[in-house]
């Protein structure tokens, strides 16, 4: 069981991590660690427990934030996708821009299905997540320093902008890369939207359309993590004081979220990555110290 301040805490880590490029997963882990809420942490990584109910409502939270903040560009991608099941054929960006998600969707959620417990169990531990977050932001600098030569200019563009600009730089064969390179983020540390984001950056887009297109696929693979483990959920004998803080970990979350999205939908607009690698390389050496001052490392 956490107490309602932690649930809180939690709910609103979740909600901004999972966006921001800097990984919830690690952030979790290295929070318990540090805070010595042991109890949550060993709860990481078991298959059955209250916190696997927890995670549950925050990523189902979040996943709602998500489509609600983008719902104009989901109603359009919806939209393409039954339009070109019914034309049998991919006929505009909208269209190309379902089937695209589609395919960046599935090598992560079959990879996920198949490792997602067994990695969680080996490496969502402190001294793990610390090494990764700071080999997440060696990576979102290196992308972001890869964009600065490469790439064109971001100018506040709608999302159905974003839409032409993915139809005209993604492929399917891209997309799919993309898919296989967010099975990284199943690693404690690594960020999925980091990932997503430096992944569109190489493959021709701005800062802008690549944050867009990381929040749009990841809402099939937030909310279907967290549907998979409904019956999980639903398992779980939870008392009303359980229910109770789920509840305000999952409000927080999404809340957390839908403010999260908003603001990352305009900082790319003119700004870069380079603030979010040297604050998981400055977090991951702080921790690292820190770990050594207890003897914990």
């Amino acid at each position: 069981m956490i107490t309602y301040l932690q649930a809180l805490i939690l709910g609103l880590l979740q909600g901004v991590t999972e966006l921001f490029p800097i990984s919830s997963l690690g952030h979790s882990v290295v929070l318990a660690w540090l805070f010595n809420w042991h109890g949550i942490l060993a709860s990481e990584s078991k298959s059955e427990s209250f916190f696997l109910s927890f995670l549950v409502a925050l990523h189902v939270a979040t996943a709602i934030a998500l489509i609600i903040f983008y719902r104009d560009s989901w109603i359009r991608i919806v939209k393409g996708f039954f339009g070109s099941l019914q034309k049998q054929r991919i006929h505009n960006a909208d269209a190309k821009l379902a089937w695209l998600l589609l395919a960046a969707t599935v090598p992560a959620g079959v990879f996920g299905l198949a490792f997602e417990h067994m990695l969680r169990t080996q490496f969502a531990k402190p001294l793990s997540a610390i090494i990764f977050l700071i080999i997440n932001g060696f990576l979102l600098l290196i992308g972001d320093r890869y964009l600065a030569k490469h790439a064109g200019p971001t100018a506040g563009r709608s999302e159905r902008k974003t839409a032409e600009a993915v139809e005209q730089n993604i492929t399917f064969v891209r997309a799919m890369i993309i898919g296989v390179a967010q099975i990284g983020a199943l690693f404690a540390g690594i960020s999925r939207s980091g990932i997503t984001m430096i992944s569109g950056l190489y493959s021709g887009l701005n800062h802008e359309d690549a944050a867009r297109f990381s929040f749009l696929l990841a809402t099939p693979i937030i909310l279907g993590a967290g549907i998979i483990k409904l019956p999980d959920f639903f398992a779980n004998q939870l008392d009303a004081g359980a229910r109770g803080q789920i509840l305000v970990g999952a409000v927080a979350a999404g809340i957390a979220a839908y403010l999260a999205v908003r603001f990352l939908d305009k900082y790319f607009q003119n700004k870069t990555l380079r603030p979010f690698g040297f604050y998981c390389i400055g977090f991951g050496v702080l921790m690292l110290l820190v770990g050594l001052v207890r003897g914990h490392f």
